[in-house]
């Protein structure tokens, strides 16, 4: 009796049958003679238990690794690994017990439907088109025809997006194409028609309306170094000199000191702000992976910087500079690059910057805002109302030429018109960016503003951006840049334009 009660009790928990439960309450004179020559004196009663249930079913005297797969107490049955059974078996079988149509049952409304499809559904979109199970009620005729309707709609429709995708991707693809040849055309113009004669051709109106459309990548680098030129006499052996002394003060320095002392950044020899390269070079495009520490470019970057901080002592390194010296790097040799990082950084526009000359900084900022004015009076007007300033987003974009705030290849671009038409496009570049998203800033407040100009969005289209920077107009009352400058502000100690071409 113990034996069937602790059956009964496995029973219940495994979620066997409740007709079976009730056999085995009461089994019978046969199967009570099984379960008996089963069991031996000293036998564990669960063991027995479940024995008993694995032969409740006298007819079935398969072991239980070859019957159908069920539950144990402690868990699944292996599947029953036997020879496989037809196909067309199987489909009977089912046919049979799903009381679908066969030799002698006749066919339902519902399975005349199914029966004229041209494709069996592969997905689960097409679950609308089969039959409701037996025990549910058959779909009418009119249900049956509204379905079919419904899918055939959903599969125009899917069919009419994936045919929108494919001409997008296909517009895209010839897009880019295009893309290719042109800057395949350009390469070749500028490599055998203006490089060559580069002193007589660079300043033609050809010339110039090609350095607006971008110079092709494969040339930039050589365009940079003939538009920067080397006002500095900067040679290759002063690299090595300056590089091999800045290995020397990195060895001498104490590696303890991860952070320079503040007050050494106003001395007038700088050279301790060697340490804080090590700080910011990890900071620059790290999306990229390149400039980083195991970095390809990290210590070409690093050899860069170093050699700059003890070629100008006066200057040392200023966080922002890693921008730009990466940005060379991309374009040009190490030594080159470093030649053009150093006659760069010797404007006017960029040495006041760096050096923190507040005075000359305030200047440009003046002279920015009496075109700002000029040409976003709106704008300017909601600025003026909010106490937004320019050196809140300005220096910034001035500090790294803009190779921080734009996209990596639209900064580039920038680059380009710049070498050529100097820093006043810098200026000009951040009045079409205001001007590109006026509408947008119009309706934010001074917080929002702030933000949204301190990180531009990640996606700006290229063509409307220098689009607007073409609709700025770089006068104000019949006086250009320089002369705005030259009005607003001049150096008390010099006495000369603070501004000069």
């Amino acid at each position: 009796m113990l034996i069937f009660n602790v059956s009964c009790f496995i029973a219940g928990v495994c979620g066997l049958p409740r007709s079976f439960r009730k056999k085995m309450r009461s089994p019978t004179p046969g199967q009570t003679n099984k379960q008996t020559q089963l069991l031996v004196p000293n036998s564990d009663p669960l063991k027995i238990a479940i024995i008993n249930l694995n032969s409740t079913n006298s007819e079935d005297s398969r072991p239980l690794e070859q019957r159908d797969p069920g539950w144990k107490l402690f868990g699944k049955v292996p599947p029953r690994e036997g020879p496989a059974k037809d196909p067309k078996r199987i489909q009977k079988e089912y046919e049979t017990k799903s009381g679908r149509a066969g030799p002698g049952n006749p066919t339902s409304p519902r399975q005349s439907v199914r029966k004229n499809l041209d494709f069996e559904p592969l997905s689960t979109t097409a679950l609308i088109l089969e039959d409701r199970p037996a025990n549910l009620p058959a779909k009418s005729a009119e249900e049956a025809q509204k379905h079919r309707q419904q899918y055939e709609e959903m599969v125009a429709q899917a069919k009419k997006r994936e045919l929108k995708e494919a001409q997008k991707r296909k517009k895209q693809l010839e897009d880019r194409c295009k893309l290719e040849e042109s800057i395949g055309t350009a390469a070749q113009t500028w490599n055998q028609e203006i490089l060559p004669n580069w002193s007589t051709v660079c300043t033609s109106r050809r010339v110039r309306d090609l350095w607006w459309q971008g110079i092709p990548p494969s040339v930039r680098g050589k365009v940079w170094s003939l538009a920067v030129g080397n006002e500095l006499n900067i040679t290759h052996e002063l690299y090595n000199i300056c590089l091999a002394r800045a290995k020397e003060k990195w060895k001498t320095s104490p590696a303890s000191s991860s952070e320079p002392e503040i007050e050494d950044a106003g001395s007038s020899d700088r050279e301790s702000s060697l340490e804080l390269i090590k700080l910011d070079i990890s900071r620059t495009f790290p999306h990229l992976c390149i400039f980083q520490q195991g970095g390809p470019y990290h210590d070409v970057l690093h050899s860069i910087l170093g050699a700059y901080t003890c070629y100008r002592p006066d200057v040392g390194y200023v966080q922002g500079m890693s921008f730009i010296a990466a940005v060379l790097i991309l374009n040009l040799d190490t030594a080159d690059a470093f030649i053009a990082f150093a006659n760069l950084l010797n404007k006017p526009c960029q040495m006041a910057f760096f050096r923190v000359d507040h005075s000359l900084m305030l200047t440009y900022f003046s002279a920015f805002e009496v075109f700002f004015e000029e040409n976003l009076p709106k704008l300017f007007a909601h600025f003026k109302k909010n106490n937004l300033t320019p050196d809140i987003y300005l220096i910034d974009w001035i500090f790294t030429l803009y190779s921080k705030s734009l996209p990596l290849d639209l900064a580039c671009r920038v680059w380009d018109v710049f070498c050529r038409d100097g820093e006043e496009f810098l200026f000009r570049t951040g009045l079409g960016l205001l001007r590109l998203y006026q509408d947008v800033l119009t309706c934010m407040d001074f917080i929002h503003m702030a933000q949204f100009l301190t990180r531009l969005p990640d996606l700006i289209p290229a063509e409307q951006l220098f689009q607007h920077i073409a609709a700025v107009h770089m006068t104000s009352r019949n006086r250009k840049w320089a002369q705005v400058g030259c009005c607003s502000f001049k150096d008390p100690e010099r006495g000369s334009p603070v501004l000069k071409r």
